[in-house]
């Protein structure tokens, strides 16, 4: 079990969740899977996409309700393991 003293957050709250690769068809699908999967679902409002300048990449920044540092923690190790993904924050 993780000690609540472990973190700055004070759960549950509103998390925004910040996620960056390359622009192909399907990154946007692929990390709103990973992300639901550990969150369920979000409303399209609290879905941000920014394309970089270029176009060559995306952001896309969720906000969701976390619940624990532990889902934080498996949520960010699923992220950041997927090989489309570049940059998570």
């Amino acid at each position: 079990m993780t000690d609540a003293s472990d973190t700055l957050f004070k759960f549950p709250c509103d998390f925004p969740l910040k996620v960056m690769g390359r622009r192909t068809d399907d990154f946007r699908s692929i990390v709103l899977g990973i992300i639901q999967k550990h969150t369920g679902p979000i409303e399209p409002h609290k879905i941000e996409e920014r394309p970089s300048t270029s176009g060559s990449y995306l952001s896309l920044t969720c906000t969701f309700t976390a619940h624990s540092k532990q889902q934080l923690d498996d949520l960010y190790r699923e992220l950041t393991a997927h090989e489309r993904v570049m940059v998570v924050l």
